[in-house]
């Protein structure tokens, strides 16, 4: 038995946050390592900041401790020196990894805080990073030398354990996979109204397939520091704000890209609750949100359309699933040679006979499917055009949503009489690129603004669901 887990459960029951009853007083201590990435599109260096002791029992499942999914950029291994067996392995993906891709990666360096969990080994380890390389094998970036019991290690306290709420709570942490939602921008005055759009956002989720028919593998917490003055930065607005965690409006310069840096704040702040997965609910009614596999998702939380870009980003976060819209803007470049995505639902059709969804295909289906693809970029195009000149108007947030109503009820209209729309096949037109890449559906979520998930990506999310709760077979 890891010898922090008794006095850890003797806190977390004096603070008053319900542990389920068959919960592991035995379960190992999270253990974080915390560390800077330095780079630019050409280049980039890796150097440790400090190893963490979190003060919570590790929440994951101890049952399957190697990714089998993998679905990010990087992979992370916990190797034991002396066998080179590997202990613990996750994938996952970074702000780093999607800051490479811009323009400004080409001309600048820049440095991001980062970090990597694992259950304590109980004993000295070594921890692999690799970045997918030819082909998108992983190759190994980054070794550093770790001891979990080393005294010099930080053991971080729990500063926000008696805040921590259960929204909705299905048994023990190590069983379940524990999504955090964390508000960002909210004062004291205003935790109320957080945990209103915390329960709210939830069910939203819960009822949302898959997740509706696996919600009893699933828990919910939430918790949200106090802020000093309501709402986050929005700079292209000249906005400017210190909430607790850092997030704010403009990430590579995307007016709707809702992103925080400050990892070292979430992390410490997050520590309080357990959790394999992070939303932060900004709050502001401002469109906008993001999601990065493996690290965290963030939803404007008084949006008119926070259901739908709390769903949409927390599917990035959680599964790795791709973004299939393509007439969007966004400031990442082009990469210089299409080869396939290793996100489940987007395709570069480079074999049309081995489609990784081939499976779910009826045979009858003509590969790639066709779908009104001119029509929808007329009008999506033109859309854009409109958007972005209300945005750069700052128009109220109430014209904005009208616009999106207004290009959803055209969109469904649109798709409504294809041939192929309720089919699985390969539309081309996904990922950013209007040609290069293809979804497997008509619409889904990741698409446009709808309410649900198409099959590929419903069952990568199970696959997901399965690793944080199922045993090993």
């Amino acid at each position: 038995m890891n010898r922090f887990a008794p006095i850890v459960l003797l806190i977390v029951l004096l603070s008053g946050i319900p542990i389920p009853p068959e919960a592991d007083a035995g379960a190992p201590a999270s253990v974080r390592i915390d560390f800077y990435h330095t780079g630019n599109h050409e280049m980039e260096v890796f150097s440790l900041d400090e190893v963490v002791i979190e003060p919570l029992p590790w929440p994951g499942n101890t049952q399957r401790p190697i990714d089998t999914t993998l679905r990010g950029k990087y992979l992370f291994e916990v190797l034991d020196p002396e066998t080179g067996d590997i202990v613990y392995s996750r994938s996952f993906s970074s702000i780093y990894g999607e800051w490479e891709n811009t323009a400004e990666a080409r001309r600048m360096n820049r440095t991001f805080h980062e970090s990597l969990r694992f259950p304590h080994p109980g004993r000295p380890v070594e921890v692999a990073l690799k970045k997918r390389g030819a082909g998108n094998a992983f190759e190994e970036i980054w070794r550093t030398p770790i001891d979990p019991d080393d005294y010099m290690n930080h053991r971080e306290s729990a500063m926000y354990l008696d805040q921590v709420v259960a929204i909705h709570e299905s048994g023990d942490p190590a069983k379940k996979a524990d999504l955090l939602l964390l508000g960002d921008g909210y004062t004291a005055e205003e935790k109320d109204a957080f945990l209103a759009t915390a329960r709210e956002l939830t069910d939203t989720l819960l009822a949302t397939e898959p997740f509706s028919e696996r919600k009893t593998d699933i828990n919910v917490w939430a918790l949200v520091p106090a802020a000093a003055r309501s709402g986050v930065s929005r700079p292209s607005t000249g906005i400017y704000k210190d909430s607790p965690i850092g997030t704010r409006y403009d990430t590579f310069r995307s007016v709707r890209y809702v992103l925080t840096t400050d990892n070292k704040a979430m992390r410490r702040i997050a520590s309080s609750a357990p959790y394999d997965f992070i939303e932060i609910l900004v709050n502001s009614e401002v469109y906008g949100g993001g999601g990065i596999y493996g690290l965290y998702s963030t939803a404007a939380a008084n949006s008119a359309w926070a259901p739908y870009l709390f769903v949409h980003e927390f599917a990035h976060h959680f599964a790795g699933l791709a973004d299939e819209y393509y007439t969007s803007p966004v400031e990442y470049l082009p990469p210089d040679e299409i080869t396939e995505p290793y996100e489940p639902n987007v395709t570069a059709l480079l074999d049309p006979s081995n489609l990784k969804w081939k499976h779910l295909v009826d045979p009858a289906t003509p590969i790639p499917t066709p779908w009104p693809k001119q029509e929808y970029e007329a009008h999506s195009l033109a859309y854009q055009q409109r958007r972005a000149k209300m945005r750069a108007e700052d128009v109220p947030e109430s014209e904005m949503n009208a616009l999106f109503d207004e290009t959803l009820a055209y969109t469904r209209d649109l798709f409504s009489s294809n041939r192929y729309r309720d089919a699985i096949g390969a539309f081309q037109g996904a990922n950013y690129d209007a040609n290069a890449y293809y979804r497997s559906e008509q619409n889904c979520v990741m698409f446009t603004r709808v309410d649900y998930f198409c099959r590929v990506c419903a069952d990568a999310i199970e696959a997901v669901i399965d690793e944080y709760t199922l045993d090993a077979n």
